[in-house]
């Protein structure tokens, strides 16, 4: 049995950050849609092996988050993803959560489907090599009214049920309530709403006996929301997030990861770096990185197009970026 708590420390080790290239199939066809690639089972394939194959990306990534499609797939050599990415360190990980579904009351809130055989479901994961797993809950404000106190305690609940099973599976969990940032709230809104939603979890996990020591939290930033016409500086963003985080998270967590959650490249990685000053500033009790998709694979995507003579400039791109996000981690590690 791996030592869950040394899995969880390992992930947010110093100056390494998470990739989530656990896309669906639905969204990586999304994300292959805009660099005009048709979405097919060898174009996804490509897509990850574009990424995960990529010369020296084990400086900066301690852990891969993968589809369930893309665990059972190999790269160019015929080398199953997983194993590649344990011959470069990083540990490979994969998300176990089924989407969301409506609210039976509430067609405007969601959550979160895979509960049901979830356990059957795990022992197979990690026999193809996963180390830890994520769940996904999303959250959505509009004005005073959502979310509803129902929808926060349901997910907290799932999120809670899905990280014990995954610690009894032998399995790091990765819960992740995601504020959304569509919307016209303000940043302090989204602060009120990350706290009540982190203690609403932090209850459930305590009430089920969870291990708070082998598990990881995927949050949001405390950003203004997108409807809303403004633009938070990263000072401002850091001193909101660090703060909701400080009332709500446990000191005994090992870490915390930040999604990007439609920021764009360059806004994900300068909050980052505002943060990431403030939380040494004032002695955050947790480790904290990045774990983010399109604000890491945009650029590259870009320049690829699908296209095999593209491969080695978009590998340069993605590198270039993974370099200029882990620039805003502390070498330094709790």
């Amino acid at each position: 049995m791996y030592d869950l708590h040394e899995i969880a420390l390992s992930l947010v080790a110093p100056k390494k950050g998470l990739l989530a290239a656990d896309e669906s199939i639905k969204t990586a066809g999304k994300r292959l849609a805009t660099c005009g690639v048709e979405s097919t089972a060898e174009t996804r394939r490509q897509y990850r092996e574009l990424f995960l194959d990529t010369p020296s990306i084990e400086k900066y990534l301690s852990g891969v988050i993968l589809f369930e499609e893309t665990l059972k797939q190999s790269s160019d050599s015929g080398v199953p993803f997983p194993e590649l990415l344990e011959q470069k360190d990083i540990l490979p990980g994969i998300k176990v959560d089924q989407g969301t579904e409506p609210m039976s009351d509430s067609s405007k809130e969601t959550v979160t489907k895979g509960l049901l055989d979830l356990e059957e479901r795990l022992a197979p994961y990690r026999a193809s090599g996963a180390r830890f797993t994520k769940w996904r809950a999303v959250i959505r404000i509009d004005g005073d009214t959502l979310p509803s106190a129902k929808a926060i305690m349901e997910n907290a609940k799932r999120l809670a049920s899905y990280a014990l099973m995954a610690q009894q599976s032998g399995l790091v969990p990765i819960l992740e309530p995601e504020v959304l940032l569509e919307g016209n709230h303000s940043r302090l809104r989204t602060k009120d709403v990350i706290e009540t939603t982190m203690n609403a979890v932090f209850s459930a996990v305590d009430d089920i006996a969870v291990d708070r020591t082998a598990l990881i939290i995927k949050t949001s930033m405390a950003l203004s929301g997108s409807d809303s016409g403004r633009t938070d500086t990263p000072e401002e963003v850091a001193d909101s997030t660090v703060e909701a985080l400080k009332a709500c998270i446990p000191a005994d967590v090992p870490g915390v990861v930040f999604l990007s959650g439609g920021q764009s490249p360059d806004q994900a990685t300068n909050n980052l770096s505002a943060i990431m000053k403030l939380a040494q500033k004032v002695g955050v009790p947790w480790n904290i990185t990045f774990s983010y998709a399109r604000a890491l694979q945009s650029e590259s995507l870009s320049v690829w197009k699908g296209e095999k003579d593209n491969v080695q400039n978009a590998r340069a791109v993605f590198l270039e970026r993974l370099v200029k996000v882990t620039d805003a981690l502390p070498d330094v590690t709790k």
